[in-house]
């Protein structure tokens, strides 16, 4: 009677130690893409907050007249700013609605308004064209500025 050659059923030593090797270094990879992808996840967020109140802020400042209709420059109080030149160096340390009350939840973003003549729209002449320019700031990460212009109708 013929014997069947015996043939061993376990892994070598080094067979394992490779595998171990291997498997270590693919989970150590997925697990350092997983919490770059998790630490930056709430960051689309906060720029999509920012430039939703640049936006409100530009609105409401694009809205007012260009001339003052009281005849009274430079009101001192948000909520009775009438013109754009009001805007001019509004600086709130937290987001504001336009009767400057402080909106909850978003204080944690400052804004920064800038009102100034511009050339930038060449068959507009100088005194008739206005650019607004909104910062808005959270920390040091994020530093958001939308612009808008407006002019003499």
């Amino acid at each position: 009677m013929m014997r069947a050659p015996k043939y061993s059923c376990g892994v070598t030593l080094i067979e394992l130690l490779v595998s171990i090797v291997i498997v270590s270094i693919a989970s150590s990879t997925i697990l350092g893409v997983l919490a770059m992808t998790t630490a930056g996840s709430a960051d689309p967020m906060i720029r999509h907050q920012a430039a939703a109140i640049a936006e409100a802020y530009l609105e409401e400042i694009l809205l007012k007249p260009i001339m003052d209709p009281d005849g009274v420059d430079g009101e001192s109080v948000r909520a009775n700013f009438d013109d754009l030149d009001d805007y001019n160096g509004l600086a709130d340390t937290a987001a504001r609605d336009q009767f400057g009350n402080l909106i909850a939840g978003l204080d944690a973003y400052s804004v920064a308004v800038s009102v100034n003549a511009s050339s930038a729209l060449p068959s507009v002449p100088l005194a008739d064209a206005i650019r607004v320019d909104v910062t808005v700031s959270r920390g040091a990460d994020i530093d958001f500025t939308l612009s808008g212009y407006r002019t003499r109708f």
